[in-house]
């Protein structure tokens, strides 16, 4: 019989939800099989009292949320080569289902080219998933389980050997796109990303907006991630297609001001080394629903 796949969990936190934290430290203790090797970083802040065994690395500054979770990775060996799979969880989550752990070990171990898997994100309160936490286009039934090409960024299981090819998230983004950017990579490099309806984090509803940056970082790293994997034709027709997107949705007057502030930014600033998809990835992005022009 092969040896049971070694599963770590990276989870950062800024040290203002210590009892969340902790309700989510002890739902991952109760994952069923081989225990699960949890790190803890705290992102520019200390870390929350934690349970015996959780490693905890503390920053001196805030890298960001793909900084923090590269430094995650690193704690379990370079680019998490001493377990086999890492689950990345948001530290106000919580797993309530025990079986999540197992059903990863079983998808990896069945298919040899997945790589990554998204789970289902669901009000504790009201069951609800939003739209937006499913990532396709067609999201109106979150409970259909599907190949995808992007993955949600606090509650996922990513194959170490994906990391291993194609390297970690970017660690520049520092918040919005950066699960897309390594979504890509990895699609290019021939792995598979699955939805799973079953595999559940429950996290209060909340808006993306209610982050300050928001805006201007949606707008730069859309723009860094176009400049970065995609062949040079998309570009152009990428984020023409997403400006014209976010002007239908009529946002406010000072969103707008600062989403063409990153806009611009993303053409101006430095966006990390450009390595533009195969174009057979775009194709089989296209039929999986979603080319990479929108």
């Amino acid at each position: 019989m092969s040896t049971p796949m070694k599963v770590g969990a990276v989870i950062i936190t800024m040290g203002n939800r210590p009892e969340e934290l902790r309700a989510l430290l002890d739902s991952v203790a109760k994952q069923d099989g081989d225990r699960v090797e949890v790190v803890v970083v705290g992102n520019g802040s200390p870390v929350p009292d934690v349970p015996a065994g959780v490693r905890t690395v503390e920053l001196p500054e805030n890298l960001g949320i793909p900084g923090g979770r590269n430094v995650g990775i690193e704690a379990f060996g370079p680019g998490g080569s001493d377990v086999d799979v890492l689950l990345f969880l948001d530290d106000d989550g919580l797993l309530p289902n025990t079986d999540t752990a197992q059903l990863c070990r079983e998808a990896f171990g069945a298919d040899p080219e997945l790589g990554i898997i998204s789970f289902r994100i669901a009000d504790p309160e009201t069951g609800v998933t939003q739209r937006r936490h499913v990532p396709r286009l067609r999201a109106a039934d979150p409970m259909r389980s599907s190949r995808v090409t992007t993955f949600l960024g606090g509650a996922n299981a990513v194959r170490t050997k994906v990391i291993e090819q194609v390297g970690g998230l970017p660690d520049e983004f520092f918040y919005a796109h950066e699960e897309t950017d390594l979504a890509w990579r990895a699609l290019d490099a021939g792995w598979l990303i699955d939805y799973r309806a079953d595999m559940v984090l429950h996290h209060p509803t909340t808006a993306p907006s209610r982050h300050a940056v928001y805006h201007r970082m949606v707008a730069r790293n859309r723009v860094w991630l176009a400049r970065r994997n995609l062949p040079a034709l998309l570009v152009p027709v990428y984020l023409g297609v997403w400006l014209l997107l976010t002007l239908a949705r009529r946002p406010s007057g000072p969103a707008l001001k600062a989403w063409f502030g990153g806009f611009r930014e993303g053409w101006t600033s430095p966006c990390g080394p450009r390595r533009p998809m195969k174009w057979r990835t775009v194709w089989r992005l296209t039929r999986l629903g979603r080319p990479p022009i929108i």
